[in-house]
C-alpha cells in the first residue's frame, strides 16, 4: 500500500517557519521546511488537516498555533460532526484541527493522532482516476470528495473540489502561482493534474 513518509513545506522564511510549527505542532519528520521565492497569492489549493482523540487537545494546539503566530479563519467551535477550528501559518499554509469526539476522555495534551493531507482538485473525478494509476486504492468516494486507503501512513490523503475546500478552510477558492508544499512518498516524482507535485521521501530529508 502506498505511504506517504511526510510532506514538505516550501517557505518565504525558513527560520521564522522552524519557530512557528516547533512552538505550534512538533510534528517532527512527518514535516519538513524549505526556502522558496516561488510566488504565490490567494487560496493554494490544499490544507493539512491535525486530527485529535478529544476536544481538549484540539483547543491545545489551536491556542498553541495561535500564540505562535497563526492567524485565525475558523474560530474553533462544536458541530454535528464533531469539534474544530481552522487557522492559517504565518507561511500562508493552512491548518484545520479537529476531532470526532464530543468530550474529553483522558487528560488534555497536543497529541496528533492523524495528519491528513487533502487536496483540492479542479476535476476529482479525473484527479482521482490519475492517483489511482499511480498506485492509490480509494477507500471512499463521494460526490466531490475522494479518501484514498493509505493503510500505516504517517500521512493521509484525499481529495475535495477546489471550491469546497477552501470554503471548508474559510478563504476565497482563487490562488496563483506555486503550491509550496510537495508530498514525500514512495511513489516516485510527478505531478498531478493541478500542479501539485510529489517527490520521493528520501528527497526532502534535507529540510
Amino acid at each position: 500500500m502506498a505511504n506517504i513518509d511526510s510532506v514538505t513545506l516550501e517557505v518565504a522564511g525558513l527560520s521564522t517557519a522552524r519557530t512557528f510549527y516547533d512552538a505550534a505542532f512538533d510534528l517532527g519528520d512527518r514535516l519538513h521546511l524549505r526556502a522558496t521565492d516561488a510566488p504565490t497569492s490567494g487560496f493554494r489549493g490544499f490544507h493539512l488537516s491535525l486530527i485529535s482523540s478529544q476536544p481538549g487537545d484540539v483547543n491545545a494546539l489551536f491556542d498553541a498555533a495561535v500564540a505562535a503566530g497563526a492567524t485565525v479563519l475558523k474560530p474553533v467551535s462544536k458541530s454535528m460532526w464533531g469539534h474544530g477550528g481552522v487557522v492559517r501559518a504565518p507561511d500562508g499554509a493552512i491548518w484545520k484541527l479537529a476531532t470526532s469526539a464530543k468530550k474529553d476522555s483522558a487528560p488534555v495534551s497536543r497529541k496528533v493522532d492523524e495528519i491528513v493531507l487533502l487536496i483540492g482538485a479542479d476535476d476529482v473525478s479525473a484527479s482521482k482516476k490519475f492517483y489511482v494509476a499511480h498506485g492509490l486504492t480509494v477507500g471512499k468516494s463521494f460526490g466531490s470528495y475522494v479518501d484514498f486507503k493509505m493503510g500505516s501512513s504517517p500521512i493521509g490523503f484525499g481529495l475535495y473540489k477546489r471550491a469546497a475546500l477552501a470554503k471548508d478552510g474559510g478563504v476565497p477558492p482563487e490562488g496563483t502561482g506555486s503550491h509550496r508544499i510537495a508530498v514525500n512518498s514512495d511513489l516516485g516524482e510527478f505531478t498531478d493534474p493541478d500542479g501539485f507535485a510529489w517527490e520521493p521521501a528520501l528527497v526532502s530529508r534535507q529540510g
